[in-house]
């Protein structure tokens, strides 16, 4: 795939080491699992989700592997995009930085929801698995392995009497 892309002068695709060289990279991009695929401005990297085969990389490579909207793209962007970009532009540093920590704050705000909430439903899993245990010991001890036993004994014999 690298080499079908290595004479484009808009697109690249590359490999990085995550455990070498390229560990601050990676670091930078918030990559944490291996292999990780990401795509876009090299600013503002996006995950790709689609197929792995070479077929699905190549036609996704070809189709959105080309200069996008972005703050070095503008002309590619449309009127709204525009609009949005020049707003942050026209902020001083400290006041965009602000922004960017309160977005971030949202994105961390949803991460520990979600967590807390995925710990929620494996506390519920865990007892609900208990629960099921329980019950499926009691219907056991209960006399369901002698039903089963005494049924293959009267088999047994009914083949015999045959």
């Amino acid at each position: 795939m690298i080499e079908d892309f290595a004479d484009s002068p808009n697109q690249l695709v590359a490999d990085v080491d995550c455990t070498g060289e390229g560990e601050q990279l990676c670091d930078d991009f918030g990559i944490e699992g291996f292999p990780t695929l990401k795509w876009g401005d090299p600013s503002d990297l996006q995950d790709y989700n689609g197929g792995r085969s070479y077929d699905d990389l190549k036609a996704f490579a070809d189709e959105n592997l080309k200069p996008l909207c972005s703050v070095a793209n503008i002309d590619l962007c449309d009127n709204d995009k525009k609009a949005e970009i020049k707003k942050y532009q026209r902020m001083t540093l400290t006041a965009l930085e602000d922004e960017v920590q309160k977005e971030e704050q949202k994105i961390e705000e949803a991460l520990k929801s979600f967590e807390e909430e995925v710990e929620k439903l494996q506390s519920k899993y865990e007892s609900l698995n208990a629960e099921k245990e329980q019950q499926i010991a009691a219907v056991k001890n209960g006399g369901l392995g002698l039903m089963k036993s005494v049924i293959k004994n009267m088999s047994a014999e009914k083949k015999d009497e045959l």
